[in-house]
C-alpha cells in the first residue's frame, strides 16, 4: 500500500449553511463543490487548500453516520482520508492480514467519485481512517 497524500480532512457540522460562511468570509477559501452522498446520508461541501481538501459532512438523517457523530461527540473532526496510489481492496485486503480493524471490507462510492473505504478507530490509535482512490 502507497499513500500518495492526505486526500481530504472530513468535519461533521450541524449545518452546512451556517459552516461554510466560516471557511469563505474569514478564511478566505472557496466552496468549489456541495454533493449529498445519499447512501450515506450526509450532505458535503468541499473547499481545496494546496493538494489536501476539507470536507465539511452535514447529517441528512440523526441516525447515520455523521448525525450519531453530532450526538455523541458534537462539531469536530471527523475523519482524516488518504489518497492511495494503487488498488484500495489490495490495500484492504493487505490490511486484514495484519489485524486491522475494517470498517469497510470492500471499497464502496463517496463523494466526488472517490472509491473509499474506512478502518476502524480502534486499530488506528483513535483516528477514523478512511483510504480513497478514484
Amino acid at each position: 500500500m502507497k499513500i500518495s497524500h492526505v486526500e481530504h480532512i472530513g468535519i461533521a457540522v450541524k449545518s452546512l449553511e451556517e459552516a461554510i460562511p466560516f471557511y469563505q468570509n474569514v478564511l478566505g477559501l472557496s466552496c468549489y463543490a456541495i454533493e449529498e452522498v445519499t447512501e450515506q446520508k450526509v450532505k458535503t461541501a468541499f473547499f481545496q487548500v494546496g493538494q489536501t481538501k476539507i470536507e465539511l459532512l452535514e447529517s441528512t438523517d440523526p441516525e447515520g453516520p455523521i448525525g450519531k457523530f453530532i450526538e455523541k461527540k458534537g462539531e469536530g473532526i471527523h475523519h482524516i482520508a488518504f489518497a492511495l496510489d494503487g488498488g484500495l481492496q489490495l490495500a484492504l485486503d493487505e490490511l486484514g492480514t495484519k489485524d486491522i480493524q475494517l470498517i469497510d471490507k470492500a471499497p464502496r462510492k463517496g463523494a466526488e467519485g472517490l472509491n473509499i473505504a474506512f478502518l476502524h478507530p480502534k486499530s488506528t490509535h483513535g483516528v477514523l481512517t478512511e483510504l480513497c482512490n478514484k
